[in-house]
């Protein structure tokens, strides 16, 4: 009933769709798809993104004459208060904003009302294989996504969405070896619509699959 038929790119869609030449028709290549979930910087890994990593926040010592750390607070001499009180409390340092994980949506068609993979979407997941296996990317772990659009109902769309996110892991484990503790696939159903519709509305960019990088 459904395919997962979209072409829309997380990161920089104008980078990643750029000369093609003889790669299929919206697939992008592995070194492309390298390029849009390889973490640009220090990162630690969050619940369900990465994080930037940063310095302790720890405070020289009363007599250290040394400056303390960027993006650290020095500690404050506690006031006794009048009377024996306890002294006002200094504000926690807020912790680093989680930034969003580096992703990137894929065409990967299915035959109809199926898990089953059809040339189109082997091709595009070999690029997927290349990249997941590569150097730059072998340290990560990501996430499957599969999304649906509104067609059908919602419990028919999730089942599906799982099915195929998992066809895919499996396809990447037995085809490039990528181990499946660096994979978990999930499936979203529409409940995670890239596109706003109602009930019961065909939208081909809801039809995707996600990959998430989810840390080391």
């Amino acid at each position: 009933m459904h395919r997962l038929l979209f072409a829309s790119v997380v990161i920089v869609p104008s980078l990643l769709f750029a000369g093609y030449g003889a790669q299929a028709q919206g697939t992008p290549s592995a070194d492309q798809i390298i390029r849009a979930l390889r973490p640009s910087g220090p990162l630690q890994t969050g619940v369900r993104g990465i994080r930037p990593s940063s310095p302790a926040a720890t405070a020289p010592a009363d007599n250290d004459p040394r400056p303390a750390a960027a993006g650290t607070v020095a500690a404050i001499p506690a006031i006794p208060a009048a009377g024996g009180a306890a002294p006002p409390s200094v504000p926690p340092v807020a912790p680093a904003q989680q930034a969003a994980a580096p992703s990137i949506d894929l065409t990967v068609q299915f035959e109809s009302g199926s898990a089953e993979l059809t040339p189109d979407a082997m091709r595009t997941l070999d690029e997927l294989g290349r990249a997941l296996s590569s150097e730059a990317l072998a340290a990560f772990r990501f996430r499957i996504e599969g999304h649906t659009d509104t067609t059908g109902s919602r419990a028919t769309n999730m089942s599906l969405s799982q099915a195929r996110a998992a066809r895919v892991a499996d396809y990447l484990q037995s085809r490039f070896g990528v181990s499946s503790a660096r994979l978990d696939p999930v499936g979203r159903g529409q409940e995670a619509l890239r596109v706003q519709t109602p009930e019961q509305t065909p939208e081909p960019r809801n039809r995707r699959v996600q990959v998430i990088n989810i840390g080391a």
